[in-house]
C-alpha cells in the first residue's frame, strides 16, 4: 500500500468465479465502480464505470469481463488510477452484480465468488461473499479523498438483495 503519508494511487480489483454447472445458465457476474462527487457524496453516482467500459477521463478502466466465469485467473478485472481522478471526485465505490436472467440468482448459488483489491503487492481485501450469500449485488470497497487529495481504502460490504446491476449502480452510494 501506499506510504501512510502518500495514500493509495493505482489499484486494481479483480473477480474470479467458477462456471455454472454443466447444462445449467451461465452466471455472469459484473465489476462496477461508481464515482461521487462532493456535492453528492452518497447519493447518485456522477458516472459509473461497469460492461466493459472505461471512465470518460480514462482513470477507470475495466480491463476483462467475462459472461461465464471460465478459463484460469481473474474473470473480470478493473484498474482504478485514483491519483489521477479530477478533484471533483471524493469517493469511489465497488461492487459486484449477478446478472439476472429468470430470477434472482444469489451469491450462495454461484460456485467460489472472490473479489480482491491491490496496490502494488500489497493486498488490500480478500473477500468471498460469505456475509453477503442472499445477495444479488454488493458493495465491497470505497475510497475516499482526504483533506489534501490524499486517497483511502475502506472495506465497505453490504449487500443489496433483488437489485439487478442497474439499479444496484444507481443505489450503490448508499453503501
Amino acid at each position: 500500500m501506499g506510504s501512510a503519508n502518500k495514500g493509495l494511487s493505482k489499484v486494481e480489483v479483480v473477480l474470479k468465479w467458477d462456471p455454472s454447472p454443466l447444462g445449467a445458465p451461465d452466471h455472469d457476474l459484473d465489476l462496477i465502480a461508481g464515482t461521487f462527487t462532493a456535492a453528492d457524496p452518497h447519493g447518485t453516482p456522477d458516472y459509473l464505470v461497469h460492461f466493459d467500459s472505461r471512465s470518460p477521463d480514462g482513470t477507470i478502466t475495466l480491463n476483462r469481463d467475462s459472461k461465464t466465469g471460465q478459463g484460469f485467473g481473474a474473470d473480470e478485472e478493473m484498474t482504478l488510477e485514483l491519483d489521477r481522478l479530477g478533484e471533483a471526485y471524493v469517493r469511489v465505490i465497488v461492487g459486484v452484480a449477478i446478472q439476472q436472467g429468470d430470477g434472482d440468482l444469489t451469491f450462495a448459488e454461484v460456485a467460489n465468488p472472490e473479489v480482491s483489491v491491490v496496490e502494488d503487492r500489497d493486498e488490500l481485501l480478500a473477500y468471498d461473499f460469505g456475509e453477503t450469500p442472499g445477495a444479488t449485488a454488493a458493495t465491497v470497497a470505497e475510497f475516499f479523498r482526504e483533506p489534501g487529495g490524499v486517497w483511502r481504502f475502506r472495506r465497505a460490504v453490504r449487500g443489496f438483495e433483488r437489485t439487478d446491476p442497474q439499479t444496484f449502480g444507481r443505489r450503490m452510494g448508499e453503501a
